[in-house]
């Protein structure tokens, strides 16, 4: 099965990185270079999983966030930023992301966490379905 991501990174080599590899699990991604043009994406189109720096031009990934929390649908964030604090950690987590990972990152690493996510998401809806 293909998944869809938004990726919402304005950092082109890092998208460009992040892009690459993750077609390597068949997923295909739309990519976002600012938070305004993000977040408008991700209200418009229904995704599998949001891939979510939180320092970017316009809107930041914290308020993305809170936003798409606020939305009855709902899909998975994994937060990849270069904030790397304990209580820059704790605040993505309390405010709505399903996991956070820090820059610099291990690839393998981050496709792992993707997997996970698509799995925890899979095996939700199958039981969602089985209980109606």
């Amino acid at each position: 099965m293909s998944h869809r991501i938004l990726l919402i990174e304005d950092n082109q080599d890092m998208g460009h990185l992040l892009e690459f590899h993750l077609k390597d699990l068949h997923c295909k991604v739309d990519w976002a270079v600012d938070g305004s043009s993000g977040l408008d994406q991700a209200l418009s189109k229904p995704y599998n999983l949001i891939i979510l720096d939180l320092m970017l031009p316009g809107i930041d990934g914290l308020e993305i966030c809170r936003q798409l929390r606020a939305q009855p649908n709902y899909t998975p964030i994994l937060m990849l930023t270069a904030k790397s604090s304990e209580i820059d950690r704790v605040l993505g987590l309390e405010i709505g992301a399903d996991d956070y990972l820090t820059k610099p990152f291990n690839i393998q690493e981050l496709l792992a966490r993707v997997k996970v996510l698509f799995r925890r998401v899979d095996a939700l809806s199958v039981r969602t379905t089985a209980t109606f």
